[in-house]
C-alpha cells in the first residue's frame, strides 16, 4: 500500500511545523527564513552530514546533540550558513536554547541547521526574537509544512516536499519530508538540508541504519555542479505514534519501513537535481550490466557530473561521445566495445551508440527527445549484473549569473 500522500513533514501523526520571516534575509523582507518542526513527544533521531572537512557550526552542534539518539524539535534558517563565522557554535546553541524554551524541552533535544552565505555572523538576535511567533504559528497542516519548506529555501526556485504512507507491522505508517538544495550539490551529500518525520516506532539504532542505507541510494546519487557544502544535513525524527511494534532489528517490518524511506528520499533527491541552479532539464542516468553496483554507481555519477555532457543536454545535442568520455575517466575499468547508449524521454527513445561505435540516427527525433524537461541516458555495458541510477541536471547560462554575485 506504499503511496504518496499530502502533508509533507506534518503528514505523520504528532508533528507540527511553521515558517516565518525573522530578518536573516535582510534583502528580502517578505521571504520566510526560519522554520520550526516539532513532535508532540520525544523521538528516536538520526542524521547524516557533509563529508566536507570544513563543517558549519550547526553540523558540529547536531553531532553532539544526537549523541543519545534522541530529539524533539528542529529549528532551521536560510540566508546565513553560520559556517566559518564569528561565534558560530555559540549562536547555533542559542538557536537551540530559544526553541527549547518555547516548546518546553532541553536544548540538547533540539537540532539546528542553517544555509546561506558562508563567513558572516548570523543575526541570532533576530532569530531569538521571532521564536515566540514561530511557536505560535505551529500547525498540523500541509500549509504549515509548506511554510517550513519555503523558509529553508535559498536559490531554490521551488519547494521540495513529499510524504508517503505504508503498512508496517500491520499499522499505517506515514513519513514526510521537506528539503532544500539547488546549487553546490555533488554526491556524498550536496548543499542540502532535508528534514524527515515519521510516526513509525523504530529504535535510534535502526533509524540510523535506515537513514544511512537510504542516503547512499538517494541523496548520494545526485549532482548539480560538483561542489559539496559545509552545511549538508539530513535528519529524521521518529515519534512512534503509529503504534506499530518497535522496530529494533532487521526483518520484514524494517524492510517495509526502509522501502518507504527510500521512496520518499529518492523523490526529494530528484526534486533537488531537477531544480539545479538555472537548470532546464533533469538528467536521469541509468547504468546496467556493469561489473557490480559500485562500478555502475561510479560510472553513472561520472556521466551526470560531466560538464560537457550537461552542456550538450542544455543544447539538446545528442553528443553521445561525451557520455563515453565521462565513463572513460570515471576510474572504472571496462570494455568500451561493449557499451550501448540510448537517449530517452516522453518524446521517445533513440539508440545513438552500439558496441562503442556511433550509429546513424534521426537527429531531428534526437533533438525532440532532448528538449523534454526530463532526459534519460541509458547505458548498457554487458560486463555483469551491476545496476545504478543517478540524477543530475544540465548547465545553463543562468548558473553563472546566479553564482557570480551570490554573496553581493
Amino acid at each position: 500500500m506504499l503511496h504518496f500522500i499530502e502533508g509533507g513533514v506534518c503528514a505523520a501523526q504528532g508533528f507540527r511545523a511553521a515558517g516565518v520571516h525573522a530578518g536573516v534575509k535582510t534583502h528580502a523582507a517578505w521571504k520566510k527564513d526560519v522554520a520550526l518542526i516539532l513532535s508532540d513527544v520525544d523521538c528516536a533521531a538520526a542524521a547524516v552530514f557533509t563529508k566536507n572537512v570544513v563543517k558549519a557550526a550547526p553540523v558540529r552542534v547536531d553531532i553532539a546533540h544526537l549523541f543519545d539518539g534522541k530529539a524533539r524539535a528542529i529549528i532551521a534558517n536560510s540566508g546565513n550558513a553560520n559556517a566559518c563565522a564569528p561565534d558560530g557554535e555559540a549562536n547555533a546553541e542559542r538557536m537551540c536554547a530559544a526553541a527549547a524554551k518555547a516548546v518546553g524541552c532541553q536544548p540538547e533535544d533540539v537540532l539546528v541547521s542553517s544555509t546561506g552565505v558562508i563567513g558572516q555572523r548570523i543575526n541570532v538576535e533576530a532569530i531569538e526574537a521571532c521564536v515566540p511567533e514561530l511557536y505560535a504559528a505551529l500547525e498540523r497542516s500541509s500549509d504549515a509544512s509548506d511554510a517550513a519548506a519555503h523558509a529553508i529555501m535559498t536559490t531554490d526556485t521551488v519547494k521540495k516536499e513529499a510524504a508517503v504512507e505504508a503498512a508496517v507491522g500491520g499499522k499505517t505508517v506515514r513519513l514526510g519530508g521537506i528539503a532544500k538544495g539547488s546549487g553546490m550539490i555533488h554526491p556524498n551529500m550536496g548543499t542540502m538540508l532535508c528534514f524527515l518525520t515519521t510516526d513509525c516506532a523504530i529504535s535510534s539504532e535502526m533509524i540510523k541504519t535506515a537513514l544511512l542505507e537510504t542516503a547512499r541510494v538517494s541523496f548520494n546519487r545526485i549532482s548539480v555542479d560538483g561542489d559539496t557544502s559545509t552545511n549538508d544535513t539530513c535528519c529524521v525524527l521518529a515519534n512512534g505514534l503509529a503504534g506499530n511494534a518497535v522496530i529494533a532489528e532487521k526483518g520484514p517490518d524494517y524492510d517495509a519501513f526502509l522501502d518507504a524511506l527510500k521512496t520518499l528520499c529518492t523523490q526529494l533527491a530528484r526534486e533537488m537535481a531537477a531544480d539545479g541552479e538555472g537548470a532546464r532539464h533533469l538528467i536521469t542516468c541509468t547504468v546496467q550490466g556493469a561489473k557490480n553496483e559500485e562500478s555502475a554507481e561510479t560510472i553513472s555519477k561520472s556521466v551526470i557530473s560531466s560538464t560537457l555532457t550537461k552542456a550538450a543536454i542544455f543544447g539538446s545535442d545528442a553528443n553521445w561521445g561525451r557520455v563515453l568520455c565521462a565513463m572513460g575517466y570515471s576510474g572504472e575499468a571496462f570494455d568500451p566495445d561493449k557499451v550501448d547508449v540510448h537517449f530517452a524521454s516522453k518524446a521517445g527513445d533513440i539508440q545513438v551508440c552500439a558496441q562503442g561505435r556511433g550509429l546513424a540516427f534521426d537527429e531531428d527525433l534526437a533533438r525532440k527527445i532532448l528538449m523534454e524537461p526530463e532526459i534519460e541516458i541509458n547505458i548498457s555495458m554487458q560486463e555483469g549484473t551491476g545496476l545504478c541510477t543517478c540524477w543530475g541536471c544540465d548547465i545553463t547560462y543562468d548558473y553563472i549569473k546566479i553564482n557570480g554575485d551570490y554573496r553581493t
